[in-house]
């Protein structure tokens, strides 16, 4: 899914700190960019080919018959999870784009519609049932799912996850999930667009603006740029990548202040 909204100078010193300082930018022609792992490879899609690459080679991935990439998340590089909703598949990828696996959803005994899938680690995913409007944990290994989330009556507009959690976006606001079971908390916010999530922040896109959840409430974010057209983003370690179609902006990350 694609955000196309406008980040104007933000000098709100009093919402989060010291804001976010640009340091780089750098070219980039693709149709949408993913992001960076822990190994320095980026990652983007362009005509539904995901690519890989680094300072020295590259790797790549497509399968035509699945329809369009939905999602690819890879906050574990060996085990790249690619979904795809038109055909209600997930594509699991190694650390150079080969097939693991390939699990459809239309064919298992327990037949389910999916709209969001994630990576929760240890040989499972975390899945928005559709169907039944609740967020669940698919192990595909012994091929077992566990409900979440009790059912949610908005519908998601999309969600991000980590080993441990996961952060449901709704028109309402960010519920926040265990992946031991059971909601956390949940932060009311209207209108949120995209959630992204890494080592505990989380970042809201909403009306041409970026907010970070701050204990229980959200917080605009400081960013001295220029006006800058976005396309996707990724928090990752010290920075913040953002993708205009043309350029990746990098900005270090500061820590707000509560």
């Amino acid at each position: 899914m694609k955000y196309f909204v406008l980040i104007i100078v933000l000098c709100i010193q009093t919402a989060v700190g010291q804001g976010y300082n640009k340091t780089t930018q750098t070219p980039l022609s693709a149709s949408q960019f993913i992001g960076y792992d822990s190994y320095d490879n980026f990652y983007t899609i362009t005509d539904q080919v995901l690519s890989k690459e680094n300072a020295t080679q590259g790797y790549k991935f497509t399968d035509f018959q699945l329809g369009n990439i939905t999602s690819v998340d890879i906050i574990n590089p060996f085990n790249v999870v690619v979904f795809y909703a038109q055909t209600n598949t997930v594509i699991l990828l190694d650390n150079k784009l080969s097939l693991i696996e390939q699990i459809n959803f239309n064919l298992l005994e327990d037949i389910a519609n999916i709209s969001s899938v994630s990576n929760a680690g240890g040989n499972k995913l975390w899945l928005f049932n559709a169907d039944s409007q609740q967020l669940e944990l698919y192990n595909y290994r012994n091929n077992t799912k566990n409900s979440i989330s009790l059912p949610i009556a908005e519908i998601p507009t999309d969600q991000a996850s980590d080993f441990n959690y996961n952060y449901l976006l709704t028109p309402s606001g960010v519920k926040v999930y265990t992946v031991f079971g059971g909601l956390v908390k949940s932060v009311a916010f209207q209108g949120g667009e995209k959630v992204i999530t890494h080592k505990g922040r989380v970042l809201v896109v909403k009306d041409n603006m970026i907010y970070e959840i701050i204990e229980n409430s959200f917080k605009l974010l400081s960013i001295k740029t220029t006006q800058i057209s976005i396309q996707d983003l990724q928090v990752f370690e010290d920075f913040l990548y953002i993708y205009d179609r043309e350029n990746i902006h990098s900005f270090v990350v500061q820590k707000p202040n509560k």
